[in-house]
């Protein structure tokens, strides 16, 4: 039975990836903060990785394989790597193609050029923390260290709000601002399918940086917004208006219309990569539709709104932005 350890593993990609791994039959062992239960059939080892002592749990125990989900200051990687050396086979760091700066150029691979950063860095900026991340676990682990380069992540347990805000938007009805062209290619990965494949990568004694998102043209921004009003069963009456429009209202890309950036360089960086690798190494990724309907299901089920990473700020349009700007 494979041993694995999630540094992380409550929430979202995390989460996913304890949850693929107990599908699998696997012996799970969860670190984490205790801010959020773990999911059951795991043992439960806490600490604050931020803290002095905070690894003190992890002195102990052997694993096949680590999954690391990390995201600040690359030092808390290189503190768990040197505690965890000649007691863990493999290490899984769950990085980001954002490493290879912004903006980079339509279909880089992983050989493309990345941002300055090392194991000291300070984590201010997301890129260089991830680079950080990388080489701090590369540094002790070698050929052993994988550096999952996730792109835009998407599915059920999201706490960022991309998805969420969409389906709860279009859930309401109404004129909905959709932001064009329609057939606007998007890349994603679900976080089920990057679970999957982070785990086989792990079984297969995969090392160094995969790009792992959806191929590119996964999906459309139409298909995106037609699949949350057919899983929502809404009234909603897409507007959509093109990039020049959205621009000229003061709107910006990504953040008040989350997932869609217009066509250009910083959509070149996002939805444009190439995943040749990853795909050559079993990357499968599920339909969109899938995503979406799974996602609504999940929003169900809690109730009321979907978790927010305290550390990013709420994505979404103002809905009195919304409808000056459609009414103009």
């Amino acid at each position: 039975m494979t041993r694995l350890l999630v540094l992380g593993g409550t929430e979202f990609v995390g989460r996913a990836v304890v949850e693929g791994a107990l599908a699998r039959g696997w012996e799970v062992t969860v670190f984490h903060r205790g801010r959020h239960p773990a999911p059951g059939g795991v043992e439960v080892r806490h600490g604050d990785r931020t803290e002095d002592g905070g690894l003190g749990e992890l002195r102990t125990g052997e694993w096949d394989a680590v999954v690391d989900t990390w995201s600040g200051a690359p030092a808390a990687v290189s503190a768990a790597a040197r505690l965890l050396s000649g007691r863990v086979g493999h290490y899984a760091y769950v990085s980001s193609r954002s490493v290879h700066g912004l903006p980079s150029a339509p279909g880089a691979d992983e050989g493309a050029p990345v941002v300055e950063s090392s194991p000291d860095d300070d984590g201010s900026d997301y890129a260089r923390a991830k680079r950080g991340g990388e080489l701090a676990a590369e540094a002790v682990f070698g050929e052993r260290a994988l550096f999952v380069r996730a792109g835009l992540v998407l599915g059920p347990y999201e706490n960022i709000g991309r998805l969420p805000w969409w389906l709860h938007r279009i859930a309401r009805g109404g004129p909905v601002l959709a932001p064009g062209p329609r057939d606007l290619p998007l890349q994603y990965i679900d976080a089920r399918d990057l679970a999957a494949w982070t785990l086989d990568a792990v079984g297969q004694g995969l090392g160094g940086p995969y790009n792992t998102v959806s191929p590119i043209g996964h999906t459309t921004m139409e298909e995106l917004l037609e699949a949350c009003k057919g899983v929502t069963g809404s009234d909603a009456e897409f507007r959509w208006l093109g990039p020049e429009e959205i621009e000229a209202a003061g709107i910006r890309p990504w953040t008040e219309l989350p997932v869609w950036l217009p066509p250009g360089e910083l959509h070149g960086t996002l939805h444009q990569g190439n995943v040749d690798r990853a795909l050559a190494t079993g990357l499968r990724c599920r339909p969109a539709a899938e995503t979406v309907a799974d996602t609504w299901q999940w929003l169900r089920s809690l109730g009321g709104e979907a978790p927010q990473r305290p550390d990013r700020p709420r994505v979404g349009l103002d809905p009195e932005v919304e409808a000056r700007v459609l009414a103009s």
